[in-house]
């Protein structure tokens, strides 16, 4: 049983979405859904929510249509805001649950159980408006997951979270997969998804790059990552001139750094020996998620301005189908 993404295309107007996209998501894993700006993840979404139809392709779990499936196998976290302002949190929970057909007492238990789980109990009788963006975000993933979905689709869950609040949300995911659900998530968080996910898709303007468990994917990255810090601050003038590596991240007194097949960690440490640097770190790192993505997408993720419809035009498409 697996979330499967069979060649789908999605074109509004003349912007192509979804350019023949496939790939599959397994049953009770966390899975992470990555590509930058506009590369066609929340379209991915939408379509297998029924939301917008696709041009052609499919989208199916456990073998059938998500398009013939109850709603409520699915929970869906968006990227927007989508909680009425004026309206009590709890109240407002238990009627999302209600829409998915889980009876008032009982929402209002869970409900109340998952507000303790996220340290929020206090904001049960507050109105969303009065809530800080990170609390607001924690709540719709409370009406997400309230009627207890088999799979959990999340646009940018982390979004406006402390790291506080994100390590709790972390803690709620894994506590999920545990209980056999999937989650699929997109983020630009590559460091979360390689603590979390065990399984990615990085898609790029609408088409597949890289699909599959996270280790293999990773060791299908060409070069290696090196991390080397130094005594003194803000030492990178000794990159210049050497051929066949790149900064991924900068830092303060410590650098990490990717270098093509062609080049031997030797021969950088050598070059950074050789201006008379002390060299305090130096660390041959597996490559990384965020180097991996550069590599294959060639810009960091959230690089490029969105080619992804507007609500509007969605909405449009949804009216007119």
């Amino acid at each position: 049983m697996s979330l499967v993404v069979d060649g789908v295309v999605k074109r509004f107007g003349a912007v192509t979405a979804l350019d023949g996209l496939s790939f599959e998501a397994p049953t009770g894993q966390v899975f992470g859904f990555l590509g930058a700006n506009g590369a066609g993840k929340t379209t991915t979404m939408r379509i297998a929510l029924g939301v917008i139809q696709p041009d052609a392709g499919a989208i199916t779990w456990d073998g059938r249509s998500t398009l013939d499936l109850p709603r409520a196998v699915f929970g869906y976290l968006p990227e927007e805001r989508g909680l009425y302002p004026r309206m009590r949190v709890l109240d407002q929970l238990v009627f999302f649950a209600g829409l998915h057909g889980v009876p008032a007492d009982q929402a209002r238990r869970r409900a109340r159980e998952w507000l303790e789980r996220l340290r929020i109990p206090e904001l049960a009788d507050r109105p969303a408006e009065e809530l800080s963006k990170g609390n607001q975000q924690k709540i719709q993933f409370l009406a997400a997951v309230l009627h207890d979905p088999e799979v959990l689709l999340m646009d940018e869950p982390f979004t406006g979270l402390d790291p506080v609040n994100a390590s709790l949300l972390r803690e709620a995911f894994l506590e999920l997969r545990e209980r056999g659900r999937t989650l699929v998530f997109s983020t630009h968080q590559m460091e979360t998804v390689e603590a979390m996910c065990e399984s990615v898709a990085i898609i790029d303007r609408g088409r597949l790059v890289v699909a599959g468990e996270l280790r293999e994917v990773k060791r299908a990255a060409r070069g290696r990552a090196l991390r080397i810090g130094f005594e003194t601050a803000g030492e990178t003038a000794w990159l210049d001139g050497l051929d066949g590596v790149r900064i991924v991240r900068p830092g303060v007194d410590e650098v990490e750094l990717a270098l093509d097949p062609s080049l031997e960690p030797d021969d950088v440490l050598a070059a950074a020996l050789a201006r008379g640097l002390s060299v305090r770190r130096f660390e041959v790192l597996e490559p990384s998620l965020e180097q991996l993505f550069i590599e294959r997408v060639g810009r960091p993720a959230g690089d490029e301005a969105s080619l992804a419809p507007t609500r509007a035009e969605a909405s449009a498409d949804a009216e007119r189908r």
